[in-house]
């Protein structure tokens, strides 16, 4: 299985990720996560990597497309693989045709408000980086961490008025992927115009990839 994931912040690309991953056992490949491995490491590509970060950035194009190059070519991959932060540009789209060609792409739909109310809701610990939502996730006690007792606190960019420019910007990068992909005959959405759980929500992804939804 080649798939990749696209879906606007708060969709649950993560989530799904990594559950695909241990059903179909095939590594969840978040470029995020490949980006903070390499600063982590200290090398020359970390470091340069890291001052974008720093800026709210990715890094430059090609290589964010060499890291991913290197990470496709792990044995891990050789059955297949699910990205999830991977193409974000046509270029990087067609590099990874000449790579290892996705057989599938899943759009994830889901609707703003739904996305507006999980951010918005999403409180994070000071101390320990521990993630709460107040809606179906809320600490014990209000304000508080519940593993560390650091103080909790809402992103900026978390705020509903930053999460709808957000949206917007998404939804502008991503259009020309998409309809990339819908050439290709490979594309298929999965429509979430309210709120479900994990379990629900993994039901409905994996109907989409097995053909029954």
């Amino acid at each position: 299985m080649r798939l990749v994931l696209f879906g606007p912040p708060g969709a649950g690309k993560g989530t799904y990720g990594k559950r695909l991953s241990e059903r179909y056992g095939v590594p969840h490949i978040a470029t995020g996560d490949l980006i903070r491995e390499e600063i982590k490491k200290g090398t020359p590509l970390g470091r340069r990597l890291g001052e974008y970060v720093g800026k709210g950035l990715l890094g430059p194009e090609e290589e964010v497309i060499g890291l991913m190059r290197e990470r496709l070519s792990q044995p891990d991959c050789a059955k297949g693989f699910i990205l999830d932060g991977f193409p974000r540009t046509i270029l990087q789209a067609e590099t990874l045709e000449k790579l290892s060609p996705p057989e599938l792409v899943l759009n994830l739909d889901v609707a703003e408000e739904v996305i507006v109310r999980r951010l918005s809701t999403r409180r994070i610990c000071r101390k320990c980086g521990a993630i709460y939502n107040l809606v179906s996730m809320p600490p014990r006690k209000p304000g508080v961490c519940d593993r560390c007792g650091g103080e909790l606190y809402q992103r900026e960019d978390d705020r509903p008025e930053v999460i709808r420019r957000r949206l917007e910007e998404y939804a502008r990068q991503t259009k020309p992927l998409l309809e990339f992909y819908a050439r290709r005959g490979i594309l298929r959405t999965v429509s979430f115009p309210e709120e479900v759980g994990v379990e629900e929500g993994v039901a409905r992804v994996v109907r989409a990839l097995e053909g029954k939804g």
